[in-house]
């Protein structure tokens, strides 16, 4: 079982060194994001699958809920860009799960929702 991570003062979840990846998993290479915090400052760069590079800032609520704006390039050259609110779950195995409801805008408009798992900590980086 993982231990629990250092936690940011009065925050229930620390993001800082955490990956994620979507889920479930899509054939192929995996998109991977890589996640920081400082306080309630949240960032994660990502990158694999369909996309060339992105990148997410935004901030950390004390519950853990994050809510940030995004931008990426895909391997067809367009860039995304679009704003998110992530709800976490802590899975039985101390992983976490982020349901996201996120909105994007331009010429590729779109709204959903989708779902992020932590990677376990002994999971091959595949960045």
């Amino acid at each position: 079982m993982r231990r629990p991570p250092p936690q940011a003062p009065g925050y229930l979840i620390d993001y800082d060194g955490r990956r994620f990846s979507p889920s479930p998993a899509a054939p192929g290479t995996p998109t991977i994001a890589h996640y920081h915090q400082d306080q309630e400052l949240v960032w994660a760069e990502f990158s694999g699958g369909e996309v060339l590079l992105g990148a997410l800032t935004g901030t950390s609520a004390p519950d853990g809920e994050l809510r940030f704006a995004y931008c990426m390039v895909r391997t067809g050259g367009e860039v995304v860009t679009g704003i998110c609110r992530s709800v976490p779950e802590v899975l039985p195995d101390g992983r976490i799960r982020l349901t996201e409801y996120w909105r994007r805008f331009g010429a590729a408009a779109a709204s959903g929702l989708s779902f992020l798992e932590e990677l376990p900590p002994d999971a091959e980086p595949v960045h």
